[in-house]
């Protein structure tokens, strides 16, 4: 990235349904792993193996710490669209607006379009979906007729940002 940015945006999971459900998951693990492995009291009517018992709480927190470290970044210069998905996509792709027909702000259904939130598939074309939270995103359409949509937590900026580029379109 080189030019100038008009618009950066830094997005986190925040839902507190997913945060409630992985430190209760959490939580019942290392109730579990302490009343057992240290307490030597069995954790359950039919109790698992101590290793299979420590793998799990492993995993479990190894589950809660990639949900801390996720991260949409999305950064809009005049030269194109950036967006990176972090920690899958370490560098920032790049969309160029030579590559870019139609650019615009759109409400969508994170669960009928594309399956819920993170790097998702959308059914039916619907492209690609960078999310996190929330029902906004900015949809891009290629000159090729492929989409994608990144989610955003402040449509209305992007929407100015767009009319300022002179890229945004109403054809959505």
């Amino acid at each position: 990235m080189t030019t100038e940015k008009l618009f950066s945006e830094r997005q986190h999971f925040k839902q507190i349904w997913l945060w409630v459900l992985l430190i209760s998951i959490n939580a019942l693990f290392i109730y579990g792993l302490v009343r057992q492995v240290f307490l030597e009291q069995t954790f359950g009517d039919k109790p698992m193996s101590n290793r299979l018992l420590i793998l799990l709480t492993s995993g479990a927190l190894l589950l809660t710490l990639l949900f801390v470290f996720l991260r949409l970044d999305t950064v809009i210069q005049k030269d194109g669209v950036y967006y990176r998905f972090l920690p899958f996509q370490l560098t920032y792709k790049k969309i160029s607006w030579d590559r870019i027909s139609k650019s615009f702000v759109r409400q969508y259904n994170p669960i009928a379009e594309y399956g819920g939130w993170g790097i998702r598939i959308g059914i039916f074309g619907k492209g690609k979906a960078f999310n996190v939270s929330g029902n906004k995103g900015l949809q891009l359409v290629y000159d090729d007729g492929k989409k994608i949509l990144l989610g955003t937590q402040r449509p209305e900026e992007i929407e100015q940002v767009l009319k300022q580029l002179g890229r945004l379109t109403n054809d959505n």
